[in-house]
């Protein structure tokens, strides 16, 4: 198979960690026979310091053209700090969403045998924790009207949605579920919320659709209780933008750090595949990140080619390298701690 995929480094660890994507990636088309063309393109921070936008047009040409991209991380201090910044990184990482429509991220939660125990809960808790939480990407509060009145001293921002954009994502939820155990849960707070309440009876009028998925419903305070005390009780979570970015980085920690969560964007015109890490920048240019979130990802975007066996070599050796202690400084607790790029040597020389 030919792929095209277009490369978007970003910032901080952002293009550490890539390239030992790049190398596993390259290490199994070598294995399985596929060719794989990678087209560099410039995001977040570093797109602006270059042409003073977080998401030129040139790159999203580029993700157009794709038959995937893989993302590293965006965001820099000196926006985070500084409040009047009218450009920002992570506007690049919305206008991006919003341009390639995409609309669902998808965001797994499993557990490492080998790392059960550096999780921040308990071994019996999360034992067998394999979850997925599908999240809203381009509506609600962060797309919402926004602004300030009373001289500045009243901000507001407007969570609305549309029954299209939570019919679409909700279809993915459902069509999901139906490929693992048919369980759906669907995060809202429509005890308080309107919006909320539009999504919930969306949901709801979907379920004849699908008579073999059973659909529970949950306030998303109570979710954020639960994925701490029983995660292991969850399979599909459908949810929207704000909540969504919330409980998948709680759940997160479950597998024990963030560096080994990956990801998936999907939508109507491409999909791109990230770890769910942020671009770390204390850790830039030091060769210490963790880059299996980032490997993880790209044995996400080989599934989501149906290359399965191509998948399972990637998670396979990254298994190894967690059970034979090659692992950044992260997880190493007083071990031998990893440099980013030799994990990167080593899975490759292993796949």
């Amino acid at each position: 198979m030919k792929l095209n995929i277009a490369l978007l480094a970003g910032d901080g660890i952002g293009p550490e960690v890539i390239d030992q994507a790049v190398k596993v990636s390259n290490a199994i088309a070598k294995k399985y026979n596929h060719e794989i063309s990678w087209t560099p393109a410039l995001t977040g921070a570093a797109a602006i310091d270059a042409v003073g936008e977080p998401y030129p047009d040139e790159t999203h040409a580029v993700c157009e053209a794709a038959d995937a991209v893989l993302f590293g991380a965006i965001g820099h201090p000196r926006f985070d700090n500084d409040p009047s910044a009218k450009v920002r990184p992570e506007q690049g990482l919305l206008k991006m969403r919003q341009k390639l429509g995409l609309f669902a991220n998808v965001r797994p939660t499993f557990t490492f045998p080998s790392l059960i125990d550096k999780s921040p809960l308990k071994r019996e808790r999360i034992e067998g924790t394999d979850l997925i939480i599908l999240r809203e990407l381009t509506g609600g509060v962060y797309f919402g009207e926004r602004g300030r009145k009373d001289n500045g001293n009243t901000a507001f921002d407007t969570m609305t949605y549309t029954r299209v954009e939570i019919q679409r994502l909700a279809k993915k939820g459902f069509e999901m579920a139906m490929t693992r155990s048919k369980k759906l849960c669907c995060v809202d707070k429509a005890n308080v919320l309107e919006s909320s309440r539009l999504w919930r009876e969306t949901v709801q009028a979907m379920e004849k659709d699908y008579p073999e998925v059973t659909v529970s419903y949950e306030f998303v305070d109570a979710v954020a209780m639960r994925l701490v005390q029983w995660p292991k009780g969850y399979d599909v979570i459908i949810t929207e933008n704000l909540f969504g970015d919330i409980l998948t980085d709680e759940a997160s920690v479950i597998s024990g750090s963030m560096g080994l969560m990956p990801s998936a964007s999907v939508g109507t015109k491409t999909r791109l595949y990230e770890p769910i890490h942020g671009s770390y920048p204390q850790a830039a240019g030091k060769d210490i990140a963790n880059p299996l979130a980032t490997v993880l990802s790209a044995a996400m975007m080989f599934e989501d080619f149906d290359l399965k066996e191509e998948a399972q070599a990637i998670r396979d050796v990254v298994n190894k390298s967690l059970a034979e202690g090659v692992v950044s400084e992260d997880l190493a607790e007083g071990g031998k701690a990893y440099k980013t790029s030799e994990i990167g040597d080593w899975l490759a020389k292993n796949i």
